[in-house]
């Protein structure tokens, strides 16, 4: 069983607007104390970006689409390694300074001064 689906025109411009104004509405009312989970959230979804650029990269036929698969790939990776980064460097933010740090943590903050 085979499926084909194709967006193109004046349908992919709405999904993309759509999406955008919904995002920026449901980021309007998050309060900032759920920033962080908001951020991990988000890394998920960076992380569903990749898949479908890979998906997408898999079935390019021409140059073009296999050029747009691999930056949908490229940009969604490094959006979900740097998600990752930031939330674990605010999360560290709320670990008390004790032996439970990693050592290279204890280092650099013993250098610091």
């Amino acid at each position: 069983m085979t499926t084909h689906l194709a967006v193109t025109g004046f349908s992919a411009l709405y999904i993309l607007m759509l999406a955008g104004f919904a995002g920026w509405v449901i980021i309007g009312h998050v309060p900032a104390i759920l920033h962080t989970p908001l951020m991990s959230g988000s890394n998920f979804v960076h992380g569903i970006v990749v898949v479908g650029g890979i998906f997408a990269l898999l079935n390019a036929a021409t140059t073009q689409e296999q050029v747009i698969g691999f930056l949908a790939v490229l940009l969604g990776a490094g959006n979900a390694a740097g998600g990752y980064a930031v939330t674990d460097r605010m999360l560290a933010m709320f670990q008390p300074s004790t032996a439970k740090t990693h050592p290279a943590k204890r280092a650099h903050r013993a250098r610091k001064g």
